[in-house]
């Protein structure tokens, strides 16, 4: 499961890719490594325009389901995801690499993918909700309302899979692709819940949890 990604394009081409039209974010730095918890910038659609937002990553777990929170999402026929699966839900997470764990020994190796060494921007298609509850760490505890996001995975390709072979998480690269996840039906949009295409990543940093390239 990908729990650690990184964004360090600038602000200004997040903004060009997705066809952003408000931005809320306020001064985005590169952020070499986002952690569960943290926030984060998201695109979704607020009032028929596309809004670059902070969020909050990872979904409350299932009722009744003790747990940490839920950052990858597999099972869409769960009636849990069912309901937040749909259009005005459903938002892009910008990335430009992300982190799997080698199972090395003596300690697990953090391996880092991107599309290419130049890490181009592309989105994990994910989804959003509101949320109004306690967040944040014992020590620094955040009350109050939220807007949480999560993100789809599925099944790894040939790059991932020695390192990962459970899954891989969903990611879009194209604008039909953004277009497409944002704002088609259902059952249109979870046709890209698939891995990229075989040759399509590359490892481009190992060893540091951190991808500030």
């Amino acid at each position: 499961m990908c729990n650690l990604y990184s964004i360090t394009k600038a602000q200004d081409a997040i903004r060009q890719l997705f066809q952003i039209r408000q931005d809320r974010t306020g001064n985005l730095p590169p952020m070499p490594g986002i952690f569960p918890d943290q926030m984060a910038p998201v695109v979704r659609n607020h009032d028929g325009e596309r809004e670059l937002a902070m969020m909050r990553w990872g979904f409350p777990p299932p009722p009744n389901v003790n747990g940490p929170p839920v950052t990858n999402v597999r099972n869409v026929k769960s009636p849990y995801w069912r309901g937040w699966l749909k259009p005005q839900y459903r938002c892009l997470v910008p990335l430009t690499s992300f982190c799997e764990y080698e199972d090395t020994k003596p300690k697990k190796t953090p391996t880092w993918f991107a599309l290419s060494e130049d890490r181009p921007l592309a989105a994990f298609a994910g989804i959003w909700r509101p949320w109004t509850g306690t967040r944040g760490t014992k020590a620094e505890p955040v009350e109050g309302e939220h807007l949480l996001y999560s993100f789809l995975t599925c099944e790894p390709n040939a790059e991932v899979k020695p390192i990962h072979p459970k899954a891989m998480p969903v990611i879009l690269t194209s604008d039909e692709e953004f277009d497409a996840w944002l704002n088609a039906p259902v059952e249109e949009a979870l046709n890209l819940q698939r891995p990229l295409p075989d040759g399509a990543l590359q490892i481009v940093a190992r060893g540091e949890r951190k991808d500030a390239a």
